[in-house]
């Protein structure tokens, strides 16, 4: 449900810029596990974190999944702005990891807000953050081993929480790392005879 925004949201200083804001943009609420996003869908508004997380993933269409990254409080999803900006559709799948308060910009302003010059400095920090995370994810894949992989999606998880321990199944973390259950499992017991987790019932926790 869209909600008015409170100017005490904004964490922009131009007044000019929150102003066009405030005037063009709404709010947007989110349960946890809600799909905002998903591949194929028309990009109509551009999402910025207010409160909570975004998990942002990549899917083929076979419905196979690969974790990116996360987006936090202040961040905006690049991959969101290249397609808006070039006319195609979502080529990502976003879920919020939290209750999420987001701030839907409409891609028509996208572009035309560059003439703040806040905006352009906060689209192209986002640009380069989202960037290094992806190489970040591709070295992972490229050259990691699977248990690297694993450590850092788990990671990763509970930080978005702020929990040490992870209510999640195997079958759950190996659809979004792209591999079989089986081998998470397999990974996740030598992880824990090595100390770094503890396995429970659809629960992990990290030490």
């Amino acid at each position: 449900m869209e909600q008015i925004i409170d100017e005490k949201e904004l964490f922009f200083t131009d007044l000019a810029l929150k102003r066009e804001i405030i005037q063009q943009a709404r709010v947007r609420n989110f349960h946890q596990d809600h799909v905002i996003t998903q591949p194929g869908d028309e990009i109509l508004f551009i999402p910025i974190v207010l409160s909570g997380c975004l998990r942002i993933l990549r899917q083929n269409d076979d419905g196979q999944e690969v974790f990116l990254y996360h987006l936090y409080p202040g961040q905006t999803c690049a991959m969101s702005l290249t397609c808006c900006q070039s006319g195609k559709k979502s080529m990502i799948k976003a879920i919020a990891e939290l209750e999420s308060r987001l701030l839907m910009i409409p891609v028509k302003l996208t572009e035309d807000w560059f003439r703040f010059p806040e905006w352009k400095a906060y689209i192209s920090n986002n640009y380069q953050t989202r960037f290094a995370e992806l190489l970040q994810v591709i070295d992972l894949i490229a050259f990691s081993n699977m248990d690297k992989q694993l450590l850092h999606y788990i990671k990763e998880r509970a930080k978005a929480l702020n929990v040490k321990v992870l209510d999640i199944t195997h079958q759950e973390i190996a659809e979004e790392l792209h591999t079989h259950r089986e081998a998470i499992s397999r990974l996740l017991r030598t992880m824990e005879q090595k100390g770094l987790v503890k396995l429970g019932r659809n629960s992990i926790q990290i030490n």
